[in-house]
């Protein structure tokens, strides 16, 4: 048996037959389809029964070793050994251990290659297993074992090849529990067998030395690479064995080559070996060379000696040379894509990124006869691929190499520079808005890489920032020929701009036509030029002397073209916005000093008159999106260079006034005119203080009289009268009346004249009351709004009184628009029908990659209902929306005035009121609406007036968002319990997306308000003030009772909300701030969330752990765990553990392995901690899902402090074929 010896098997007990009869028989029963449901049950059932079978580890042993058992008897044979080592290892005696190590020993030894792989890789996990228990201990002799095996036929290198890799990856790679609580010894053990002996003698001749676990002086480095050479000379291509081997022996140095020293790659010439691998004429062989040079490649902190050994010879011309071939070998056509070069292509570039970024970080040690244009034109090769995922990494690279001054300013740049321009400019495209039918070899590789359109926004949208980076960087190094390159290139593209295959029509109009597309692409190309162009002149002063000349020149070329940009036409509206957007991006960066041309620009908005036809829907929204953008663009100039404007204020009036005089506008869009006007008077400061509170008051008188007018505060003085002044009541009545919940489908369900006349007064209604007006005025008066500033101080002159007028009124408004979605509130209502207020009040939207069809399609399904029930039902949604929505804003606006707002006595208790009275009832996405504000409503206050504004707003915001996540988590659980037909399964898919959104909101609130550092960052004017902890906010949050009990309740509750994002979160936010009741003096309060803290916190995180959904969260968990019970279990010398009282509660944990944990963790480190834990909860976590709820009982039986803790916050309210590989024998050289 190839030397190995055999152990005696005495101590456990004999086999028995019967019992392995049994197994044979139970797993016929599974295996044989005429099995019925009943017996492949009571099947599993016996082989569970036999796993935990005292003789389980014999008969294991008996099976696994007779060849003559079925594959599958002796595969089950080996889990019995397997179950034995995990579960039972730490409770066999020293002769029970060596009797398992002797016949895993024995099983290797048998190994022999009829035996299929899945059988030799189980008996090799065996060994390691052991391997993590005993090697470096009480097994020392390992490595002489592998040496013997390696001496032995093919078979047996692949099988000691298994091992190695799987021991490196466990000890090293691996947060493996069972490894990490031997690290140091084995990591030490591992470092010992596979560096070569002479690099360990010479570089480390103190070292404390483990020469009993080491058998040879070559290490398994050099063993590796020799082999792997001896694979590629030996029959790799006709050979499957070789080929595995070869494969195998590169997966096992990628995992070594992440840590092993450097010195011992060179001496076992570790990168020779496998660049041998990028000339063998197998795909599968070449991509793991890759991986293992990109593994190589990835790492960092190289001293100069081992730059030059390992990564030089990579820029040497021959090696570029040969690195080009494979590149070009491995280009597809994205028509017929070859899966294997493919992802060769994928694999290459991430390699060659790897060595652009090496060539960055220490261009002093790259050899002076490096082929450096040579790799570049490589690089820029790779990014050209008309697969951007094959492209990305190495233009990533550029980003970096360019903004190096080593590389970025070399001559070997020089000649590169315009194709990387020309190249990152037409990848500005928007290609996720292409019609997925045109042929674009770019969007063909996107479909075949995403399958969902997030993914490929997100990707796209990475993509494309990279790309604008690099313009930025070129523009910024080279300025003049930059920009002039630029400016060029767009002019002679426009020109050869393609034109629709039809001439536009607002008939057949779409968004996102080719033009459009093509004109925002250049566009984008201009304004990423000018942040470069931008940045140059910052980093160069002002008014540079030496480049004067140059730059003068420069501008005037830049406002020649603004010019003729502001000459061109287009019949796409969306295309003129694009056109506005960067005429008013040149006016007020590079040329804000040009007044002429900003009155240019100002006057082609001003001019800008499209005419919208309400009858082609999707027109008709791009001619608002145009007009939306023109007010946008007027209020950017207003506060960008009001001064400029002041001094043409007559005639800005006298055209505005013209305008809304003469034409029919809406209301909105009226209102963002005039306010143009306002924000000019009020940003100026140049005008007469006196004249500008004279027209500024001018403006607000209407709004003023509009609050005081005591119709409206009759009108809000009950609900039924707030719903008549937005018109909703009659909607009300008329979904009544009509009997909607007997109508299945709304949007084929035409309107009555009655319907329709109520629908038009419920859109019109809304004009008439001063929350718009308010919302706009008040909106641009803080807009960027510096605080003690000139204009702060007038807006808290000007708006300071009339807040306490507004804000009796404003809430008013918002609890009764909340108010709305509860049904109890609808009048005259049938219970029955109480189930159409969430089907009226549901907000439609179109959500990519959830939604069927295109947002177009979206649209134009909304707009074709209109005049149907649906219609009628958004028209009343929408009347309730904005009213919500605008008042939402108006609170903002209005606490960015500071102490105007928080300082208004009495004012905190009705806000929470009006806030959270009805809230329970918002949707997710409207609640995720309500929580924007209130974050930064929060985020603002004031630190001297936090204790009288924030504990009822808190605290009653936190009750509200762990009792409506909660309630939605189980809904959703439940609906996902049950079969969804097709029809529902985007509604289902769209629910669970917004309820993560509004998880995710709600955990990073809590996360910003207990940063430490979060005071500092929102108001970094008062940051020596707030240096003292005892003024942060997390300070006042940890010591103020009414936010500090559903603070923790959510937090635990959101540990187990199934969004691993969110919890892993939750675990960082627990892990800050439980120590800190461990400090604090002892009072009933800070007893019951100890209490709570180790008895329902810890049972959260069990149950998490026990969860498959939070597999990805345990190692956080357990370290949650660990935290708590050294905190206030381990540590507290009086009185009972409450953290080992839960865990020796759970099935299988004694509480002696409890106490022997316990006494483990005191003395280990964070990552020895939770493997401790990990380790102690192995029996619960990691099981079936069959196995799920043997621990849901301890959720069932809550302390008393929990319960108190509980009842005290309930008093708040309630993812072909191919040519041969080509010819690179001669890579092998390349290190000669």
């Amino acid at each position: 048996m190839n030397g190995l010896p055999t152990i005696s098997r005495e101590p456990l007990p004999t086999v028995d037959t019967s019992a392995a009869a049994e197994i044979t028989q139970a797993l016929e029963v599974i295996y044989d389809g005429r099995s019925s449901n009943e017996a492949r049950q009571q099947a599993s059932m016996l082989l569970d029964r036999a796993k935990s079978a005292p003789n389980a580890p014999q008969i294991g042993f008996s099976l696994a070793i007779d060849p003559s058992q079925p594959t599958v008897v002796r595969h089950f044979a080996l889990s019995l050994l397997e179950h034995a080592i995990r579960h039972n290892w730490l409770g066999y005696s020293d002769e029970q251990t060596e009797a398992l190590r002797g016949w895993v020993l024995d099983l290797a030894s048998a190994v022999n290659d009829a035996d299929p792989l899945y059988v030799r890789n189980k008996t090799a996990q065996l060994w390691v297993s052991i391997a993590k228990r005993s090697w470096a201990a009480d097994w020392i002799n390992m490595d002489e074992l592998l040496v013997r095996l390696w001496g032995g036929p093919l078979v047996n290198k692949e099988f000691v090849l298994f091992i190695l890799e799987a021991l490196s990856e466990d000890i090293f790679n691996r947060e493996d529990t069972i490894a990490a609580l031997r690290e140091k010894y084995l990591s030490k053990a591992c470092v010992e067998i596979f560096t070569p002996n002479k690099v360990l003698t010479e570089n480390f001749p103190a070292r404390e030395t483990i020469t009993e676990v080491r058998y040879g002086q070559e290490g398994w480095l050099t063993r590796l690479g020799d082999f792997f050479s001896w694979c590629m000379e030996n029959g790799i291509q006709s050979n499957e064995l070789v080929r595995s081997c070869a494969i195998k022996a590169l997966d096992t140095l990628k995992s070594v080559i992440l840590w092993a020293i450097p010195k011992a790659l060179i001496e076992a010439h570790s990168v020779e070996h496998i660049c041998k691998g990028l000339a063998a004429p197998n795909v599968a062989v070449q991509i793991a060379s890759i991986e293992a040079l990109h593994t190589l490649y990835g790492r960092s902190h190289f001293q100069d000696d081992e730059f030059i050994s390992l990564v030089g010879p990579m820029y040497q011309a021959n090696a570029v040379n040969l690195l080009k071939k494979i590149y070009e070998w491995s280009i597809v056509d994205p028509y017929n894509i070859d899966e294997e070069k493919y992802n060769l292509s994928k694999k290459f570039s991430e390699m060659i990124s790897n060595l652009g970024t090496l060539m960055e970080q220490k261009p002093e040690s790259i050899p002076a006869d490096s082929d450096l244009p040579g790799f570049l034109s490589l690089s820029l090769g790779i990014a050209r691929n008309d697969s951007m995922m094959v492209s990305l990494p190495v233009i990533n690279t550029w980003n970096k190499l360019l903004r190096s001054n080593a590389i970025g300013d070399s001559e070997a740049f020089t000649p590169i520079i315009g194709d990387l321009l020309k190249l990152c400019s037409e990848r500005l495209l928007r290609y996720e808005s292409l019609p997925q039918d045109i042929k674009n070899p770019p969007l063909v590789f996107l479909m075949e890489d995403f399958d969902t359109q997030p993914e490929r926004h997100a990707f796209i949208g990475n993509y494309r920032r990279f790309c604008s980076q690099i313009i930025e960087v070129i523009v910024m190094k080279n300025p003049f020929e930059g920009m002039f390159s630029i400016l060029r290139s767009i002019d002679e593209g426009m020109k050869a701009m393609p034109q629709e295959a039809r001439p536009f029509s607002i008939e057949n109009y779409t968004k996102n036509q080719i033009t459009y597309l093509t004109v925002d692409a250049h566009f984008s190309v201009v304004e990423s030029g000018l942040r470069g162009y931008i940045k140059w002149i910052a980093a160069h002063g002002s008014s540079p002397k030496s480049d004067e000349l140059q730059r003068t020149t420069m501008e005037g070329n830049l406002v020649s073209w603004c010019e003729h940009l502001l000459a061109m036409t287009f019949q796409d509206p969306l295309t003129n916005k694009r056109i506005l957007q960067l005429a008013v991006i040149f006016s007020t960066t590079a040329l804000d000093k040009n007044a002429p041309l900003m009155l240019k620009v100002l006057e082609h908005i001003l001019m800008i008159r499209p005419v919208d036809n309400p009858a082609y829907p999707i027109y008709s929204d791009a001619v608002k999106d145009l007009q939306q953008d023109c007010n946008i663009e007027l209020q950017r100039f207003a506060i960008k260079m009001p001064d400029h404007l002041i001094n043409i204020y007559p005639q800005l009036e006298a055209k505005i006034g013209q305008i809304v005089s003469g034409e029919t506008l809406e209301d909105r869009h009226r209102l963002q005119l005039e306010s143009f006007l306002f924000t000019v008077n009020h940003r100026s400061t140049t005008i007469d203080s006196q004249l500008r509170e004279a027209r500024l008051q001018s403006f607000l008188v209407p709004i003023r009289r509009a609050w005081q007018n005591p119709e409206l505060e009759r009108s809000l003085s009950s609900f039924r009268g707030f719903c008549e002044s937005i018109g909703v009541l009659k909607g009300q009545k008329y979904l009544i009346n009509r009997r909607v919940l007997g109508i299945e489908d709304w949007g084929t369900y035409q309107l009555d004249q009655e319907g329709q006349a109520i629908q038009a007064e419920m859109n019109e209604k809304f004009s008439y009351l001063p929350l718009r007006p308010t919302k706009i005025y008040l909106g641009q008066t803080v807009d960027k709004l510096v605080k003690d500033s000139v204009p702060y101080h007038m807006a808290c002159s000007l708006w300071g009184d009339m807040i306490p007028l507004i804000l009796p009124n404003l809430l008013h408004f918002l609890r009764y628009a909340h108010a709305f979605h509860n049904p109890s509130n609808w009048i005259g209502l049938p219970d029955e029908m109480r189930t159409i207020v969430s089907r009226v009040l549901t907000d439609r939207f179109w959500q990519s990659g959830i939604s069927t069809g295109t947002k177009d399609d979206f649209y134009a399904r909304v707009t074709g209902t209109k005049s149907t029930i649906e219609g009628f039902a958004s028209s009343l949604r929408s009347a309730i929306r904005t009213a919500r929505e605008t008042s939402y804003s108006i609170l903002y606006c209005m606490s960015r005035l500071g102490d105007h707002f928080y300082g208004i006595q009495g004012l905190p208790g009705p806000l929470a009121e009006a806030l959270f009275a009805d809230a329970e009832w918002l949707s997710s996405h409207q609640m995720s609406t309500l929580l924007n504000m209130l974050r930064i409503m929060i985020d603002d206050c004031p630190p001297p007036l936090r204790a009288n504004f924030l504990p009822p707003i808190l605290a009653t915001l936190l009750f509200q968002l762990d009792n409506k996540i909660s309630a939605e988590w189980e809904a959703l659980t439940r609906m996902q319990s049950i079969t969804t037909d097709t029809d529902t399964l985007e509604d289902e898919m769209r629910g669970e997306s917004i309820l993560r959104q509004l998880t995710y909101n709600a955990v990073l609130m809590v996360a910003s308000l207990i940063d430490p550092q979060r005071d500092a960052q929102i108001h970094p004017q008062k940051s020596r003030v707030l240096a003292d902890k005892s003024q942060s906010i997390r300070t006042f949050l940890l010591n103020e009772s009414s936010t500090l009990k559903p603070l923790i309740l959510f937090l635990t509750h959101a540990l187990r909300m199934r969004d691993s994002r969110c919890c892993g979160i939750t675990i960082r936010i627990l892990r800050s701030i439980v120590p800190e009741f461990a400090e604090k003096a002892p009072s009933e309060l800070i007893t019951n969330i100890i209490a709570f803290i180790t008895d329902s916190m810890v049972k959260a995180c069990i149950e998490s752990i026990n969860d498959p959904y939070f597999v990805d969260n345990q190692r956080d968990l357990a370290q949650l765990i660990a935290t708590i019970w050294i905190l206030y279990g381990l540590e507290v010398r009086n009185g009972p553990d409450p953290v080992a009282a839960v865990l020796t509660s759970l099935p299988g944990v004694s509480q002696t392995k409890v106490q022997i944990a316990g006494s483990a963790i005191l003395k280990a480190s964070g990552k020895h901690q939770r493997a401790l834990i990990l380790d102690l909860l192995e029996g619960v976590r990691g099981v079936s899902v069959a196995e799920q709820g043997k621990i849901t009982s301890i959720a069932a039986r809550p302390s008393k402090a929990t319960v108190a803790l509980m009842s005290s916050l309930m008093e708040m309210d309630t993812r072909r074929q191919r040519g041969p590989s080509p010819d690179l024998s001669e890579l092998g050289n390349i290190f000669a």
